[in-house]
């Protein structure tokens, strides 16, 4: 991956973390990560990988995200001073889902 990909995306991710905690009303208790983002080569688009606790909250925030989704894009090309601004979306990070649950046995084993 390119340098300027690797800049691309760092910007897009912070500048997103700050979007969703200012601007997003997520449910009471509900914690929202944004762990990665991945750009394509030619900028057109960006996947958004969120982590989200507790785990079984993923559907409604992503529903709120996607319900959302124009207004995150607008404050994100007015913040951003590039161009082209990808267009963003996002996906569930599979990786922290999976070790959540591994946790979760290994808590289960230690109860046994």
């Amino acid at each position: 991956m390119g340098n300027r990909i690797q800049r691309v995306n760092a910007l897009i991710k912070d500048e997103l973390g700050k979007i969703l905690l200012k601007d997003i009303d997520f449910p009471q208790g509900v914690l929202v990560t944004i762990t990665r983002v991945d750009s394509s080569p030619n900028l057109s688009q960006a996947k958004v990988y969120i982590s989200v606790m507790p785990g079984k909250k993923i559907d409604k925030v992503s529903k709120i995200l996607n319900r959302r989704i124009y207004n995150i894009q607008q404050t994100l090309n007015r913040r951003l001073k590039m161009r082209p601004i990808p267009r963003i979306e996002f996906q569930k990070e599979e990786k922290t889902e999976e070790a959540a649950r591994v946790e979760e046995l290994l808590e289960e084993l230690k109860k046994e």
